[in-house]
């Protein structure tokens, strides 16, 4: 059963998406850590999109936490280094779940965001 899931997931890593990217403000300087928000749009509530970002952090060593507004998008807080975060930021715009279509992710880089020890997802 879990190939399944393996293969569902998997696919998703390879897709193409015409997602838009929007950066609030630059990356934070004089810090190796990069702390983000992001608000994703687009079909990304009910299609296995927070199961899959935490899976997606969880892989790149990305710390922080995903959960779904009352709005219909996803809201992400992420911590890690700046690669890691790039990759973690195209992750998102892909949509890591294969059934996800994702619109646009308007990424904010924030200092004030509180550091994790893991990756988890909220209701």
């Amino acid at each position: 059963m879990s190939s399944i899931f393996n293969d569902f997931f998997n696919k998703g890593k390879n897709s193409e998406s015409d997602g838009e990217i929007v950066f609030a403000n630059d990356p934070l300087k004089n810090t190796t850590t990069q702390k983000i928000r992001a608000d994703i749009s687009g079909r990304v509530q009910g299609v296995g999109f927070r199961f899959s970002t935490k899976q997606a952090a969880d892989e790149l060593g990305v710390t922080g936490i995903v959960k779904n507004e009352p709005d219909g998008t996803v809201y992400v807080e992420a911590v890690g280094k700046e690669e890691q975060i790039k990759d973690f930021i195209e992750r998102l715009r892909k949509g890591p779940s294969p059934a996800a279509d994702v619109d646009k992710v308007v990424v904010t880089y924030d200092e004030k965001i509180e550091e994790k020890s893991n990756f988890s997802q909220a209701n």
